[in-house]
Formats: structure tokens, C-alpha cells, sequence
């Protein structure tokens, strides 16, 4: 009796192990997926240029983000589907980075100063070996041009 308790005891701890590592995985995935978690510090942003494409129904919005350094360039293009113009903002300002949080702080248009810099805070992530910057405010997700046009 006491080697078939010894023994179901056994089992049920292994089953008990083999629940909890696929658990543990599933929120590894689910973790990585959100940007959580992730040790990116050694990843380098330098000379990276992130894409957001933003599609309305009366405009396409593209927006880069363009980091060198400390310095980050941030530009706005704007289609217009009804006449076909295309007009662009170019902001110029500086980034900060501590661990994976990013933030921009562009307060120079076309080498003029504004009264109110565009700021975001972004979150650097990376799924499959692709880097994304996550608008912490809005959600928008910049995808690495470079990997972008690998595809």
C-alpha cells in the first residue's frame, strides 16, 4: 500500500511539472508578445530608422522615426486621397533611452523652434527577430525598416 501511495504521489508530481512548463512557457510567449520582460539593453537603436503606416479613409499617414545617437528625427507624411498631395512635417530632437523604454522629445520643426515639442515614450520590443517600438500611449506599433523590407 504504501509503495502504490509512494508511487501515485510520484506520478501526479511529474504530471504536476509537465502542467506547470508548458504554463510557464505559454507566458513567456504571451510576455514577449505584450514586450514585457524582454533584456534588450544591449540591442543597439543607432541608426535605425521604425515605420508606422496609419491608413484613414480620407488620408495615408507615414511616420518615421530616425535615430542617430542621442539625436532622433522625427517626420510626419501626409497623402491626401481626394487631390493626391503629399505634404511632410520633419521634427528634430533627442531621445532617451534607460533599459527598453525610449523616449523622444522632438522640439525643433524644420530647424525652427516649438512651443510644444511632440513626445512619445516608446517601449522597445523584439518578436522574431524583428524590433518594434510600442507607443506606450497609443498602442502604435513601429516596425525596424530594415527587417521591414528584408521580407
Amino acid at each position: 500500500m504504501k509503495k502504490l501511495f509512494i508511487g501515485v504521489l510520484f506520478l501526479g508530481a511529474l504530471g504536476l511539472k509537465a502542467q506547470y512548463g508548458s504554463m510557464n512557457e505559454i507566458l513567456t510567449i504571451l510576455e514577449e508578445k505584450k514586450g514585457i520582460n524582454q533584456h534588450l539593453e544591449n540591442e543597439s537603436v543607432d541608426n535605425k530608422k521604425f515605420v508606422f503606416i496609419k491608413d484613414a479613409e480620407d488620408h495615408t499617414e507615414r511616420d518615421f522615426i530616425i535615430i542617430k545617437g542621442n539625436n532622433a528625427t522625427y517626420v510626419e507624411v501626409f497623402d491626401d486621397k481626394a487631390t493626391g498631395e503629399t505634404s511632410s512635417n520633419v521634427f528634430t530632437g533627442d531621445i532617451i533611452r534607460k533599459k527598453n523604454i525610449i523616449s523622444l522629445r522632438a522640439n525643433m520643426l524644420e530647424n525652427k523652434k516649438v512651443p510644444i515639442p511632440v513626445t512619445k515614450t516608446l517601449l522597445l520590443t523584439k518578436q522574431k527577430d524583428i524590433l518594434y517600438l510600442i507607443d506606450i500611449n497609443t498602442k502604435d506599433r513601429w516596425i525596424d525598416e530594415e527587417s521591414y523590407s528584408k521580407k
